[in-house]
């Protein structure tokens, strides 16, 4: 697992020495030695190396990462650039063209919002292949949990994207009156039309932010043409 660094590093520095992380390694670095585990060892972290503390600006927390091959990169919802894009994701594009008139994207990498201060978290990091929340309760929750912590600590106005029930439980953690919470259905096609669709998440994060004197998140995902130039 690659480590962290800078701001994330020194705010959850002392989860590394407890015994639940020191359980949680062992496990996982056994998982990866034994059956295909997803995402790649060293794309655990992708959303703390993408978003640094003292950037974020928006939270979105998801569950366990995408469980087929070639998905799960490091962020909720994201995926490798070739990849189908998969049915939450759809319908959060579908809310966001809805929203703020976006062009729905050619590809599922959302990247782009992760490098403007959008950290995209699962309460849990790693997945067995095809096993879908198969490292519930190894220890993960209590590490995204002292992230989530941190955030909640920072002293500046940020967005809270809480998409369903897990996610929502999450709300009691956030106590810093200078956030905005936003709840709504989970975007997978079971819930999307129980009050997703037409949530205006997008918008509202934005309408909060520049309210507060930040900049805006620029929600639009480029097409993978100005991506492969960019990168």
């Amino acid at each position: 697992m690659a480590g962290l660094t800078g701001m994330w590093e020194k705010a959850l520095h002392d989860e590394f020495s407890k015994e639940y992380y020191r359980k949680l390694f062992l496990f996982i670095r056994e998982e990866y030695s034994r059956v295909p585990v997803y995402p790649k060892s060293e794309e655990i972290f992708t959303a703390f190396h993408l978003t640094p503390l003292d950037k974020v600006k928006v939270v979105i927390i998801g569950q366990d990462p995408y469980h087929n091959q070639g998905q799960a990169h490091g962020l909720c919802f994201s995926v490798k650039p070739q990849v189908e894009i998969p049915p939450s994701l759809v319908n959060i594009y579908q809310e966001l063209h809805d929203d703020l008139g976006c062009p729905i994207p050619d590809h599922g990498y959302l990247v782009s919002w992760a490098e403007q201060g959008v950290l995209m978290l699962n309460t849990v990091l790693t997945v067995q292949a095809h096993k879908p929340m198969s490292h519930r309760g190894v220890g993960w929750e209590e590490f995204t949990d002292a992230a989530i912590a941190a955030v909640n600590e920072q002293d500046r106005p940020i967005v809270f994207m809480l998409w369903g029930k897990p996610a929502q439980e999450k709300a009691k953690m956030l106590n810093n009156p200078k956030h905005l919470i936003l709840k709504a259905p989970h975007p997978s096609p079971l819930s999307a039309y129980r009050g997703f669709f037409g949530s205006r998440p997008f918008s509202q994060a934005n309408e909060f932010l520049e309210s507060n004197g930040a900049d805006p998140i620029d929600w639009e995902i480029p097409p993978l043409s100005e991506m492969a130039q960019q990168h």
